[in-house]
């Protein structure tokens, strides 16, 4: 099963950046995985801020591949525990599906249309995450969830 990641905008933090690196070569092991970055548009102060977040959210849709269910990730999706994460994930897998796409949008969120047009909308906590910070949450909760289906010692969880 194919997972892709798309995320506007490329970590800025170096520590950040090698993190979500090293998660992302782990995956590899479970999954077909791959992760897209777009273009960030610039925030300046007399910036239409919607249609900012639609030109982004747009620009996330057009990069996921013919198949793949679109998962938003969103403050104000439903929260989701690392066992629910495998077991989506492990479905899929069952069930033959292409794969997943998990959409990550920048500093100022995703569209409401991304939102409501998604599959899933998840959430990663009821937190406001930095969206670099949530990147590296997500990727290790995907790497997580590959232990997980396969029965391996990482995940301590219960």
């Amino acid at each position: 099963m194919k997972i892709v990641l798309l995320a506007v905008g490329a970590p800025k933090a170096a520590a950040l950046g090698t993190a979500i690196r090293d998660y992302e070569t782990r995956i590899k092991r479970y999954f077909r995985f791959e992760s897209r970055e777009i273009r960030p548009q610039r925030i300046s102060p007399d910036v239409d801020v919607t249609a900012l977040i639609e030109r982004e959210s747009r620009e996330l849709l057009a990069k996921v591949p013919d198949g793949l269910e679109v998962v938003a990730v969103d403050q104000r999706g439903l929260a989701w525990s690392s066992e629910q994460l495998a077991g989506y994930l492990q479905a899929h897998a069952v069930q033959g599906r292409p794969g997943v796409a998990f959409l990550i949008g920048g500093p100022l969120g995703i569209s409401e249309s991304l939102r409501s047009g998604a599959s899933r909308v998840m959430s990663l906590s009821p937190f406001t995450l930095p969206h670099e910070l949530a990147r590296l949450v997500l990727v290790e909760q995907i790497y997580r969830a590959g232990t997980i289906n396969r029965g391996e010692p990482y995940h301590k969880g219960g």
